[in-house]
């Protein structure tokens, strides 16, 4: 099913500044894109490269003597997604996993699993399958955690997110992934548009490695999972920021869209025996 996506950034530019922005829908064989249209305002220099370290897009400019900064981003994806049994995730150990998980297997930045490992195990540990783990982790932090827009920034972890028991969607995915690593579960952070969101905004949520398959789990609920578009991955937002800004440069507007025509959102009782599977 084609996503028809908008997304629009402005900015005043208060000095000369630089901004890496991941706002671009990923290109894959499983996420086709087509009616791609970019437009930045004029006078502005800038380049899109892949960081090397993985297929995510960038955007990097450079804002010279413009004052105002208008990003307008629009784009046609068509993004598959596999729903897999419960009784097809099979538990795999450490030692078995594809070389690629194991740097998500690390604390980063936001998610210190290293500091959460108590609180982990006591909580999940003595659940058998790691599915079933990650699945009890996505409802914990539901039900736990408040999702109050504006209570945390930037420099928030999951170390605070589950002292405070507040975030928004950005520290919903970070705590998981935090939870997951603790329990020695490879997860990364995904950052996406998700169709019909209410309010429309880019989203964040996370991936699990279970069985050498990355399985998405938005612990807020937002988000219909067969509704998402991958913008990036990473092991945090770190690696998968919307716009990371080396200058002085402050926001004066965003919009963020994503529909489909005829798009049916699973429920819950499509996932009560099924888990999504959304290939990069």
């Amino acid at each position: 099913m084609p996503f028809q996506i908008n997304a629009a950034l402005h900015y005043q530019v208060l000095q000369r500044s630089t901004v890496l922005l991941s706002i671009q829908a990923l290109s894959t064989e499983s996420q086709i894109l087509s009616e791609e249209q970019l437009t930045i305002t004029p006078g502005a220099k800038w380049e899109e490269f892949p960081l090397e370290t993985g297929e995510n897009r960038y955007l990097r400019l450079d804002t010279g003597d413009v004052t105002q900064l208008d990003i307008t981003y629009a784009v046609m994806a068509e993004a598959k997604y596999t729903m897999v049994s419960h009784d097809e995730i099979h538990d795999i150990p450490v030692s078995h996993l594809r070389r690629s998980a194991i740097p998500y297997l690390f604390p980063s930045r936001y998610c210190q699993s290293d500091r959460l490992w108590g609180f982990a195990s006591k909580e999940f540990g003595r659940i058998a399958h790691p599915y079933d783990q990650v699945v009890a982790i996505a409802d914990w932090i539901f039900h736990s955690i408040d999702y109050i827009s504006g209570s945390t920034d930037a420099a928030t972890s999951a170390y605070d997110t589950i002292t405070q028991r507040s975030g928004v969607c950005r520290d919903f995915a970070h705590l998981g992934i935090a939870l997951c690593r603790a329990l020695s579960i490879p997860a990364r952070y995904f950052t996406g548009y998700a169709c019909f969101m209410n309010p429309p905004d880019f989203h964040a949520c996370f991936e699990a490695c279970i069985g050498n398959r990355w399985f998405v789990f938005d612990p807020t609920r937002l988000a219909a999972l067969n509704g998402l578009v991958r913008i990036a991955s990473g092991r945090d937002a770190a690696d998968a920021s919307v716009a990371t800004i080396f200058g002085n440069m402050q926001m004066t507007g965003m919009s963020v869209s994503c529909v489909a025509a005829d798009f049916k959102p699973l429920t819950a009782e499509d996932l009560a025996n099924h888990a999504i599977l959304i290939e990069p």
